[in-house]
């Protein structure tokens, strides 16, 4: 259980958050994290890669020449993989990437994942009302209230998808906006700091805590 310190949209501390999540035993905790990393990664792979051997390359069921007499090399198919326009030889094909894990095993990754980084956590309190219209100055101004460094990656968490949140985080470039619902270890390990309104929270609590 941890505890983390919830700041307002101006930035002083308000309150505590207590984030309460089932983590994984220590010896298994860089294990099972990768390979819900590995798995994710993976599966984001489309796979469709592909190459034409000679069988699939068009034309080249006639005898170029005959068998003996003219000089020249022996030549069944002018779809050979030494000919220009032929086949190619060991090229890629299409396959499936996909990793299969658990779904217990899954959820515990991501929350032992969450729980390594609360010390890179801001919470802060719901501050979809602090913007009536989309302004990205105003956010990236309280990000720097909330003591996230200038030019830091930062995944915001938020329970639910506000338009005016969405369209002023959109473009700033080091910001990635997320709901609580499609968590996911990858953006929780790659980014800097991470900053959760006390619903996203709440909502995280709600779902991951068993």
């Amino acid at each position: 259980m941890v505890n983390c310190v919830v700041h307002n949209w101006e930035g002083k501390e308000t309150g505590e958050a207590t984030v309460d999540l089932k983590v994984a035993r220590e010896e298994n905790t860089s294990h099972i994290v990768h390979r819900a990393l590995r798995r994710q990664m993976s599966n984001a792979r489309q796979g469709t890669v592909g190459s034409k051997t000679r069988s699939d390359v068009r034309g080249g069921g006639r005898k170029p020449w005959k068998q003996k007499g003219t000089g020249r090399a022996r030549a069944g198919s002018t779809r050979s993989p030494l000919w220009r326009g032929g086949g190619v030889i060991f090229g890629p094909s299409p396959r499936d990437y996909s990793v299969k894990m658990n779904r217990k095993e899954r959820r515990l990754a991501l929350t032992t994942a969450l729980a390594s980084r609360t010390d890179d956590m801001v919470v802060v309190e719901n501050f979809a009302d602090k913007l009536p219209r989309p302004k990205t100055k105003e956010l990236t101004a309280a990000l720097a209230r909330w003591g996230v460094e200038d030019g830091s990656k930062v995944l915001l968490i938020v329970a639910d998808k506000q338009e005016n949140v969405y369209l002023s985080a959109r473009n700033i470039a080091s910001v990635k906006l997320i709901l609580a619902a499609n968590l996911n270890v990858y953006d929780l390990l790659a980014s800097d700091r991470i900053v959760a309104t006390q619903d996203a929270i709440a909502k995280i609590q709600e779902v991951y805590s068993d």
